[in-house]
C-alpha cells in the first residue's frame, strides 16, 4: 500500500508529517512537500518525495500533479491550509483511486476559530472572548472600549499565535500574520492555567476510536510542545467524545485547552494530527495506523487507555545529504 502525506516541516514550528511517517513504518510512504527546504525531504523515512502545487491553485492543479505521480492508495493531509481542498473534493480523488479519511466540510467549519465559541458551549466548555478583525482600527476600538485588556493573543485563522503585551506588539503581530496568512485576524483574551491537549481519531459515525491526553511542560516561542507528559483528565476525554459524537468527526483532531484545575477552557480544535502524534504511538496508541485501517474499511477496536506519566522530549538533530537531492527536488520536483 502506498500512503502519501504532507507536513514535512520539522523546525521550531513543526508539522505532523514526520510523526505520522514514523508511526507508519512498514508502509510505502510518499512525502508531499510545498518547499524544498522542509527538513523531512532529506530523511529516509519516505520512499519518495514530491513537490506539490500550493492548495490555493485549486483542484485541477492538484489532480494533474497526482496523475503525474500516479499509484497512490491513500492521502493523509497534515496541514490546515490544504484540508479544505482535500475535504471538498474527496469524491474526485476517489475517482482517481485515492482514498482519504476526512470529515465533511460542515463539520470542519464548525471548529473554525471564529466559530468555536458556539461549539464550545455545546460541549460544555468555556471559551475565551474572541474578536474577529481585519483592521488596526478595530484593535484600538476594542482596547478603548475595554473589551480586551493586555496581554491578549493575536491569532491567524489557520496558523500562528502571539501574545501581545502592548499596542505596538499587537499591531506588529497583526501585520506579521496577515501578510503571511491573510484575514481574518483573531484577538483573544488570555486565560491562565496549564495547557492540556488531546489527540484523537473519530470514525465518522460518532465514535472516538483512539485518544491520548497530555500536559505541555515546556514549549517553543511559538507555543509548540518541547516536552510533555501523559495525563488522565476525564473532562478532556469526555469533551473529545462529545465533539466526535456531535460532529460525526471522521479523521484525526487535536483539542487544545487550558485548565486551572477546576475549569477547562477551549482554545482550539485542530482538524489533523498534531506534531506530537508520535508520542501517542510510543505509548501504545498508534492513531495513524488506526486511520489507515479505517480508511481501508477494516474494523478497529477502540483504544482510549494509555500509561500515565510517560514523558515526551523533542530535540534537534542534523542530517547530511548530497546537494544533488536538493537540486533534483528544485528541478525535477521529486526525489
Amino acid at each position: 500500500m502506498k500512503i502519501a502525506l504532507s507536513g514535512l516541516n520539522a523546525t521550531d514550528n513543526p508539522a505532523s508529517g514526520l510523526g505520522v511517517a514514523k508511526s507508519l513504518k512498514g508502509y510505502e510512504l510518499i512525502g508531499f512537500s510545498y518547499d524544498v527546504n522542509e527538513p523531512a525531504n532529506y530523511l529516509d523515512v519516505f520512499n519518495k518525495k514530491y513537490l506539490m502545487p500550493f492548495p490555493t491553485l485549486g483542484i485541477e492543479e492538484l489532480e494533474n500533479r497526482l496523475k503525474e505521480i500516479g499509484d497512490i492508495d491513500l492521502i493523509i493531509p497534515c496541514l490546515d491550509a490544504e484540508l479544505p481542498l482535500y475535504i471538498k473534493y474527496q469524491k474526485r480523488l476517489e475517482k482517481l483511486g485515492i482514498k482519504t479519511f476526512l470529515p465533511n466540510l460542515e463539520s470542519f467549519e464548525l471548529r473554525n476559530k471564529n466559530k468555536l465559541a458556539k461549539l464550545s458551549e455545546k460541549l460544555g466548555l468555556n471559551y475565551p472572548k474572541t474578536y474577529e478583525i481585519s483592521s488596526i482600527k478595530e484593535i484600538t476600538d476594542l482596547i478603548r472600549e475595554k473589551k480586551l485588556e493586555f496581554p491578549f493573543m493575536v491569532k491567524g485563522n489557520y496558523y500562528k499565535a502571539y501574545k501581545a503585551h502592548n499596542l505596538e506588539e499587537a499591531i506588529e503581530y497583526f501585520y506579521t500574520i496577515s501578510n503571511e496568512w491573510g484575514f481574518p485576524i483573531l484577538l483573544q483574551e488570555m486565560v491562565t492555567g496549564e495547557e492540556i491537549n488531546l489527540v484523537g481519531l473519530g470514525d465518522g459515525k460518532g465514535n472516538l476510536v483512539g485518544a491520548v491526553s497530555i500536559k505541555k511542560l515546556t514549549t517553543t516561542h511559538l507555543g509548540k510542545i518541547w516536552s510533555g507528559i501523559t495525563i488522565d483528565n476525564e473532562k478532556l476525554l469526555e469533551t473529545a467524545k462529545k465533539f466526535v459524537e456531535a460532529t460525526k468527526w471522521r479523521g484525526p483532531f487535536e483539542l487544545e485547552c487550558m485548565s486551572d484545575g477546576n475549569e477547562v477552557n477551549m482554545i482550539e480544535i485542530n482538524p489533523r494530527f498534531p506534531a506530537w502524534v508520535y508520542f501517542a504511538t510510543e505509548v501504545g496508541v498508534n492513531l495513524p495506523e488506526m486511520l489507515v485501517k479505517l480508511a481501508m474499511g477494516e474494523k478497529v477496536e477502540p483504544k482510549l487507555e494509555f500509561p500515565i506519566g510517560k514523558m515526551y522530549v523533542r530535540f534537534t538533530d542534523e542530517v547530511v545529504v548530497d546537494f544533488s537531492e536538493f537540486m533534483n527536488l528544485m528541478s525535477k520536483k521529486e526525489i
